[in-house]
């Protein structure tokens, strides 16, 4: 069997609110929780799993690849909720997309401060 990605942990400064607004943007079914966690799972049955460290959150930068749809939808919740997103990691672009790769992207943060980047092509 090739190696499959199955899940990771993402620290959170509150970790309800990073699952819903993960929930939220990419359209994630709720998974049981237990623990420290609280757990959504994505299509291919990958699970994201949202925990309060004891220690200071240090950013991540996490990509997820939707179709041109799901986009449309995520662009319109981000404006509507006034999510502050730029069309470049360098945040040089602000209320942007971009069309790099032969797709759309948006980059914008999370609740507890991590970089997320949203597009419709995957870079290879």
């Amino acid at each position: 069997m090739p190696a499959l990605f199955n899940h990771t942990i993402i620290a959170s400064i509150d970790r309800a609110v990073s699952a819903e607004f993960y929930r939220s943007i990419l359209e994630a079914d709720e998974a049981p929780n237990w623990g420290p966690f609280t757990n959504l799972t994505l299509d291919g049955g990958v699970m994201l799993q949202f925990a309060e460290p004891p220690v200071e959150i240090q950013m991540q930068h996490y990509a997820f690849l939707v179709d041109d749809q799901h986009f449309d939808r995520d662009y319109q919740r981000l404006v509507s909720a006034g999510v502050e997103h730029w069309a470049d990691p360098q945040m040089t672009r602000p209320g942007e997309t971009n069309t790099e790769h032969g797709g759309r992207g948006v980059y914008f943060k999370d609740p507890s401060g991590h970089a997320l980047e949203l597009i419709t092509k995957p870079y290879f």
